[in-house]
């Protein structure tokens, strides 16, 4: 008996689902602004994969499914990697300051 590769990748993004959700609602609420830093820092990588989805196509089909998604990644990654200036301003808040008077 074979499973279909659908159901198979299907199971594996709905186990994912439960797994992110428990792991990120088990971190202590003093991690989860390092936690979204490395989330919004993974989406430069994103960005280099997408680019080569959407210059996967030829010249002639510009408008080719992968190139599509790939210019939805880039934009949706972009945004994301906004939120890493945020954090990293967040986690520049919990440094110690030096006294001045010393």
């Amino acid at each position: 008996m074979e499973i279909d590769p659908f159901i198979f990748r299907l199971s594996i993004f709905i186990l994912s689902i439960f797994i992110g959700y428990y792991v990120v609602w088990s971190v202590t609420p003093s991690l989860h602004t390092p936690l979204m830093s490395v989330t919004n820092a993974i989406s430069s990588v994103i960005i280099v994969g997408a680019i080569i989805a959407a210059l996967a196509g030829t010249s002639e089909s510009v408008f080719s499914i992968s190139s599509i998604f790939g210019f939805l990644a880039i934009i949706l990654a972009a945004i994301n990697i906004g939120g890493f200036l945020v954090t990293q301003r967040m986690l520049q808040m919990y440094k110690k300051k030096k006294d001045k008077n010393k």
